[in-house]
């Protein structure tokens, strides 16, 4: 059977670049909100970045189950910050009996200033259409994460950079 694999981190984390080598390892087909979100709408929603983010994950679920009938893994890749979600997800796929397992992309706050600093400027330099990290941008998801007990994740990945 097919199983969903969903990444779980901080923004900046190394989820992506994670998630490349996973697409290759375990045959999955990604699904990534800021992918679907970045392609469709204006970057700066402001106050209706979440209710649309939302709704698109809402739509991302309802897909990831089309894929796994076509006989394909799935990689859900939109951080998963708060334990009631990750809570709510294994409930769904558990209810649908589709195997899922968490991944958890660990990094040092040291490493995540460096991924963010680096993030914004590739945006600044055109390099990139992610979204643009501030302090108070910042600030706001470090509020938001919790970060998962071991026992609730099934590969715990450090992310170290070189």
């Amino acid at each position: 059977m097919n199983k969903v694999i969903l990444l779980c981190g901080k923004i900046c984390s190394g989820k992506s670049t994670y998630a490349e080598k996973i697409i290759q390892k375990e045959k999955a087909v990604l699904l990534s909100c800021d992918e679907l979100m970045l392609m469709i709408f204006d970057p700066l929603l402001g106050d209706r970045h979440d209710i649309i983010s939302e709704r698109v994950q809402k739509y991302l679920y309802q897909k990831s189950l089309d894929v796994i009938a076509a006989g394909a893994n799935v990689l859900l890749d939109w951080g998963f910050w708060q334990k009631h979600r990750r809570d709510a997800a294994r409930a769904f796929y558990r209810e649908k009996g589709i195997p899922c397992e968490f991944h958890y992309i660990d990094i040092s706050d040291a490493d995540w200033q460096k991924n963010i600093a680096e993030r914004n400027q590739a945006i600044e330099e055109g390099r990139s259409d992610a979204y643009f990290i501030d302090e108070g941008l910042a600030a706001k998801f470090e509020s938001l994460f919790e970060k998962p007990a071991r026992d609730e994740m099934d590969v715990w990945y450090l992310n170290e950079r070189k």
